[in-house]
């Protein structure tokens, strides 16, 4: 539960009071801002209000100028000076998705939108905007064949020969615009065993002489060109059976301006009959220097293969990433696990079986460029610190999805298209409120959207500040949003205090007790770190201790006397007078009014609380717990007892010695004998029939020491009761 206080507000400039319902667990209050800017970064949900000094303070009370807009307009911030600044979203790129259109010469195509937007963000207020993604048609290509050279793969090498034309009219359904490239890659060039082996690993046999990467063909529109190259192409050998593709991938996926990678979507397809090298295996050949993934080509051969190791499979994956290259895996039947196993690890990548007929090559390459454009993945850069992102999609169908499946949508054929939502929030103010830039692109394409993130990092007023203002104690301060910013060498609220004189900055934190919100316990001022209680229009009244903590007249009351009239209120408890206790000292420790008839306390049936008997035998009652209604009469329930005691008859005469020893028994010749009542005002006087039908007479008391006394009249007959 909240605690809650009434906090009554006094506008001294219109000398009327507004009542507000303050919480303390408002997190705008008890985040102590001191600033404008300090108080908006805790939350959208605060305000602050620049109003003058003189508007709201008053006798000796501050409020807290940071709080929720609502209370500050029912308190005491007039309308314009409240200070609540929204985030908002622009977006200054806006073209349609569009397919391919012909504008002097140059292709215009355009697949995601908005293409730039600019977000001011406020701490903790989300922005959300949307993004459109149309699958656009004749969208062009490059598209680079990385191939593996070792002899086993001959059979591969005659099957891409012929890859250019034929792949070009296959694809004339997908795009009239397609640019095809070719490497090649083996291992590393270690020192074979055998001098004879440098050039000619094959011998007796012809083949190249060992490499590790070559960039036979850039991408080219000439297939006659591409056949031209590649039927130069020989085979070679090894001395391990994996192979150095992972530095082959990276070199092709950096080197853009060699290969020549367009803007446009990247397709390479890496084929091997063989695995890969990981980092480490370097070491065989005595290299050990991590790969930087620079490119390092020399008239299109890679030339630091002997001086870097082998790139890790994380840097492929930022490599292709930031590159927008889709990798396809033609690999042989043996290895496809393990390439499946690695495309898991690499998004926008396929895998596909190599085989002998030459026209499964080309039909592997377009069933896996479907497949990865019919896919997209948003991805975003990396976000300053404290700034999140989240994403929805709005797919085909009509199916939406969050979280990482918010970010991408499948099936997706020429001519479609997809929405998606997506959330920017900030925590604080990062970058100390510099503008920061992230961008958002489908994995695999080139298009990307800019971000432009501002931080709402001060409020408006920040900029009208009045340096050396009068009221910040006479020129000690600048005057900004209605509070004080100190020059060096002062502290406090109006600049009044020498930081030569105190110990702390926070001189607010030497005024509250226990790291409670309140300063001074809302009921003083903080000066330069003291306390000073604030008076009452009452003088018998007054505050104390040193957070002002204690009052003399919050204690609690009784019969609408503070303490009951029996004692003193200090630090708001009571102090009671001799004989009371009780918070409200309403408990009186006197017995007196608890005594019975027969002078016992509450008749020995109950205990004395507070001067009230509280009865402990359920059958007695009444103030003294003397009223017994379901008792019977004391002289019928004692006289088989007092018949067997006097005279040894009676229904007890057998039992009389073990049921009727509770009493003392005093006899008396006759019955005028007897006590009078007005002895003893506690005495009980008995008139009984005994077994022959004759009266008997006694009398029972019960003594101040609880002891039962009982006289008899030995003498039997008739008597009248007096």
């Amino acid at each position: 539960t909240q605690l809650s206080k009434i906090i009554c507000l006094l506008n001294l400039t219109e000398s009327c009071c507004v009542c507000v319902l303050r919480s303390d667990s408002n997190i705008c209050i008890s985040a102590k801002a001191k600033t404008c800017g300090e108080c908006i970064q805790i939350g959208p949900q605060c305000a602050w209000c620049k109003d003058p000094v003189s508007y709201f303070v008053y006798k000796g009370f501050k409020p807290s100028r940071c709080d929720d807009r609502d209370s500050l307009e029912k308190a005491w911030c007039s309308p314009h000076g409240i200070e609540n600044p929204r985030g908002t979203v622009t977006i200054d790129k806006n073209k349609p998705v569009t397919n391919r259109k012909i504008d002097g010469g140059q292709n215009l195509i355009t697949q995601i939108q908005p293409q730039k937007l600019t977000l001011n963000l406020r701490s903790g207020e989300s922005q959300k905007f949307t993004l459109k993604f149309k699958r656009a048609e004749d969208y062009p290509i490059d598209l680079y064949f990385l191939m593996d050279l070792s002899d086993s793969m001959q059979t591969n090498l005659e099957n891409v020969k012929n890859l250019g034309t034929e792949l070009a009219r296959a694809m004339q359904n997908t795009t009239k615009d397609l640019r095809i490239g070719f490497g090649s890659f083996l291992e590393k060039p270690f020192i074979p065993v055998m001098p004879t082996y440098v050039k000619n690993p094959c011998f007796p046999n012809n083949c190249t002489a060992p490499f590790s990467y070559i960039n036979v063909l850039n991408l080219t529109d000439d297939s006659a060109l591409f056949i031209q190259e590649v039927s130069k192409q020989k085979t070679s050998r090894n001395l391990n059976s994996s192979e150095a593709g992972f530095q082959a991938i990276m070199q092709a996926a950096v080197c853009t301006e060699v290969i020549g990678w367009r803007n446009v979507t990247r397709l390479l397809v890496f084929s091997t009959d063989a695995g890969f090298h990981l980092p480490g295996d370097g070491k065989l050949g005595g290299i050990v220097r991590p790969n930087v993934g620079k490119c390092h080509l020399e008239n299109n051969m890679y030339t630091m293969s002997n001086y870097f190791d082998y790139p890790t499979i994380s840097q492929l994956v930022d490599t292709l990433s930031d590159n927008n290259i889709q990798t396809i895996f033609a690999v042989t039947q043996q290895f496809r696990d393990l390439y499946q196993e690695l495309s898991a690890l690499i998004p926008k990548s396929a895998v596909g079986t190599l085989s002998t007929n030459p026209s499964s090559v080309i039909q592997l390459i377009i069933d896996a460029y479907n497949s990865l454009s019919s896919e997209v993945i948003l991805e975003n850069s990396r976000l300053p610190e404290g700034v999140s992102i989240s994403y929805i999609s709005h797919c085909k169908n009509g199916v939406s999805k969050k979280g990482e499946n918010g970010r991408k949508c499948s099936n997706i054929s020429i001519g479609d298209e997809v929405m998606f939502d997506i959330e920017i929030t900030a925590k604080g103010c990062p970058s100390k409120g510099k503008s920061e830039t992230i961008k958002i692109k489908p994995l695999g394409f080139t298009e990307e959207v800019e971000i432009i993130l501002n931080f709402i990092c001060e409020c408006e007023c920040h900029k009208d500040g009045f340096p050396n203002s009068p009221v910040c104690s006479g020129g000690n301060g600048t005057l900004e949003c209605g509070v004080c910013r100190c020059n060096e060498g002062w502290l406090g609220r109006l600049c009044e205090c020498s930081q030569d004189e105190v110990l702390t900055e926070d001189l607010d934190a030497n005024c509250r007790m226990d790291n409670k919100m309140d300063i001074c316990s809302n009921n003083g001022e903080c000066v330069c770190g003291t306390c000073e209680c604030k008076k009452r229009d009452n003088p018998e009244e007054r505050y104390s201790g040193k957070f002002c903590e204690c009052d003399n007249f919050n204690c609690d009351r009784s019969n609408n006397k503070l303490c009951g009239g029996h004692g003193r209120c200090e630090c708001r408890k009571c102090i009671c007078d001799a004989n009371y206790a009780g918070s409200a000292c309403d408990c009186p420790l006197d017995t007196s009014t608890c005594l019975a008839s027969n002078k016992q306390i509450c008749n020995g049936r109950g205990i004395c609380e507070c001067g009230v008997c509280k009865c402990t035998d359920s059958k007695f009652q009444g103030p003294t717990c003397e009223i017994c209604p379901t008792c019977p009469g004391v002289c019928t329930k004692n006289k088989d007892c007092v018949q067997c005691r006097a005279f040894g008859t009676g229904d007890k005469k057998d039992t009389c010695e073990k049921e009727c020893s509770y009493f003392n028994l005093i006899t008396k010749k006759k019955k005028e004998e007897l006590p009078e009542p007005n002895d003893q005002p506690y005495i009980n006087h008995c008139k009984e029939r005994d077994a022959n039908d004759r009266w008997f007479f006694f009398t029972y008391a019960t003594k101040s020491d609880s002891t039962i006394e009982v006289h008899v009249a030995e003498e039997l007959g008739k008597w009248k009761m007096k």
